[in-house]
């Protein structure tokens, strides 16, 4: 790993919920979230650290939440709002070094590594980093030092609220190997368990297994899993991310029943998709997608190459998707993905 490298992961704390608690600071110490209505069904967005001591957190249902805090103070959002305040918060960044990677509304990398500022120091950087978002925002940023990105992504996370934490180059070694593998990129739920039936809990295990025998298991993951386990993530901060898919969704309010009524509410779907491919400047498409949630939360995804992005597309999509568990829906949603840009470069080459 090139250990000169110097990688931050800044990362807002609870920030939908951050920001309406700042315009309404009799907000602060009740728990709060934001979501849709308990007339409508939905999943919490984000909330703050009051209803976190709940057990409520982001995704989950809004009904579990009102469970879990009946009491529970629920806003719908204002999306505009927030991302006026993100746009505040990178232009911060962008102060910094111009080399930015933004995640979401709420997080971003940031390579520090050639910044002469601040005697180069990548914590007196994060130090100003957070400083100037509370100053000029409001709102609280936790940032994580690294020489590596998915390290200094685990670091943001390491001591929040409010939190700063640096893994310098030569700590890196023992950090990583008291790791539990579930916070390695890209370790979820499915290879979480599949590594503990190896007998694998923390990264010092995992170094255990041959990377061979990891190639077995997990087929090119486990070459990935091999380097994580070390620390080694040669990622570059991307200042452009691609996009890779345009899609629409939405949870209706009462369960749809039988595939008839979902093909109804797939309509106005397609509709909106038509809308937001129009506002992308019709990109080039290589597929599409259904995605179903049922009642019982499960969830499926079917995809397509090759046919029309057309309602009849969608809808015989949505009849396989609908036949893996033939169970009312709770949401749908449609979407494409995009042509990779090499591809797109590939086929324009002249012969």
């Amino acid at each position: 790993m090139n250990s000169q490298r110097k990688i931050l992961h800044a990362d807002c704390d609870c920030f939908y919920a951050a920001v309406e608690m700042r315009d309404d600071p009799s907000l602060r110490d009740i728990p709060l979230a934001i979501g849709r209505s308990r007339e409508h069904r939905g999943v919490i967005a984000t909330c703050n650290y009051p209803a976190r001591a709940y057990g409520i957190h982001s995704a989950m249902p809004t009904a579990q939440a009102l469970r879990l805090c009946p009491h529970l103070t629920l806003l719908p959002g204002d999306f505009d709002k927030y991302r006026e305040v993100s746009r505040q918060i990178q232009t911060i960044f962008h102060e910094l070094t111009p080399l930015v990677e933004p995640l979401s509304l709420d997080e971003a990398y940031l390579d520090v590594t050639g910044v002469e500022g601040f005697q180069g120091s990548a914590t007196w950087m994060a130090q100003w980093l957070k400083r100037e978002c509370l100053a000029r925002t409001g709102i609280t940023v936790s940032v994580g030092v690294a020489p590596a990105k998915f390290l200094a992504k685990v670091a943001s996370d390491w001591d929040k609220p409010d939190g700063l934490t640096v893994i310098p180059p030569e700590q890196v070694d023992s950090f990583v190997a008291s790791l539990p593998v579930k916070k390695l990129h890209g370790v979820g739920p499915a290879t979480g368990a599949r590594l503990e039936a190896l007998g694998v809990g923390n990264c010092a295990e995992l170094r255990r297994l041959p990377r061979e025998r990891l190639i077995e298991e997990f087929g090119k993951f486990g070459h990935r899993l091999f380097e994580l386990a070390r620390g080694i993530d040669e990622r570059p901060v991307k200042i452009e991310r691609e996009r890779k898919s345009v899609s629409v969704e939405t949870t209706f309010d009462s369960d749809l029943p039988d595939l008839g009524q979902a093909r109804d509410g797939l309509a106005p779907l397609c509709d909106r998709l038509e809308e937001r491919l129009e506002r992308h400047g019709r990109p080039a498409i290589a597929g599409l997608f259904v995605k179903v949630r049922f009642d019982d939360f499960s969830l499926t995804t079917l995809e397509s190459r090759g046919q029309a992005i057309d309602r009849p597309s969608f809808e015989r999509l949505l009849a396989q998707a609908w036949a893996r568990a033939e169970r009312p829906v709770r949401l749908l949603g449609v979407g494409v993905r995009l042509q990779p840009e090499a591809a797109r470069q590939q086929l324009t080459l002249p012969l």
